[in-house]
């Protein structure tokens, strides 16, 4: 199937969104209590959980005073997709996906607040429907809020394409991503306007490049306002938890 079947003649995609709509959200914090600091992300079908843990002593006592770790582990679920996976973990492209991952968390977090220190962060994805690194990277975030690790602001991913006619699309699905058509992953820094991590599966002509990336960065300011959202609501639960146990004394 190739990218001319991306729109309908009405303007719509085959799951109903128009061009510039995200798919719908759901995240919670704290969903775990073994962890520092753990996540649920939910955006369409992709579902990721992710947990962090530390800072704490890096393992290489040899390392340079100001140096910090950030290991990642990214992997999938032998469930997470129609066919079972033989490979969860260890496998090439999840080995990328835990580099790109590394690469934009460590543009976000305060690594000079750490020395010497080693923070780890552990993202499964539970089921895959596309734009599978973006979503992971949303939960990790999530994850280190959580984990109560200082970041200079959230780091936020999101996907972008391009239909038949040029119109750039958000927020890209599976069947979206298999098309045939281009697809673009931007992780950025929104509150400053900078890019962390940036790939594309394809080429895009540089007459639509410029608006595809925009796309995608109006993306992750969206996300990043449900993210804090999420990330206030948890904070007044734990609030009104705290309130009622010092009550209970």
């Amino acid at each position: 199937m190739s990218n001319f079947d991306l729109l309908s003649e009405q303007g719509l995609r085959l799951d109903g969104r128009r061009p510039h709509e995200l798919r719908r959200i759901k995240c919670k914090l704290g969903v775990f209590e073994q962890p520092d600091g753990s996540a649920y992300l939910e955006q369409g079908n992709t579902k990721v959980l992710a947990a962090v843990y530390g800072p704490h002593q890096a393992q290489n006592k040899k390392m340079d005073i100001n140096e910090v770790v950030i290991n990642c582990q990214y992997s999938m679920a032998t469930f997470s997709t129609a066919e079972r996976k033989k490979r969860p973990r260890g496998d090439r492209k999840s080995q990328e996906i835990t580099l790109y991952l590394r690469q934009a968390l460590r543009a976000a977090i305060k690594t000079e607040l750490y020395p010497r220190s080693q923070i780890d962060v552990y993202v499964e994805v539970m089921q895959a429907d596309g734009a599978n690194y973006a979503v992971a990277l949303n939960a990790a975030t999530l994850a280190l809020v959580d984990a109560g690790i200082c970041l200079k602001e959230y780091v936020v991913a999101c996907t972008a394409s391009l239909s038949k006619n040029n119109i750039p699309l958000t927020d890209v699905s599976n069947h979206e991503e298999i098309s045939g058509g281009p697809t673009l992953t931007v992780a950025s820094l929104p509150t400053s306007n900078k890019i962390a991590f940036m790939e594309m599966t394809q080429r895009f002509h540089l007459d639509n490049l410029p608006k595809v990336i925009e796309q995608a960065l109006a993306g992750c300011r969206e996300i990043q306002a449900i993210m804090e959202t999420a990330v206030r609501k948890h904070l007044m639960q734990m609030g009104s938890a705290g309130d009622w146990s010092n009550i209970a004394k």
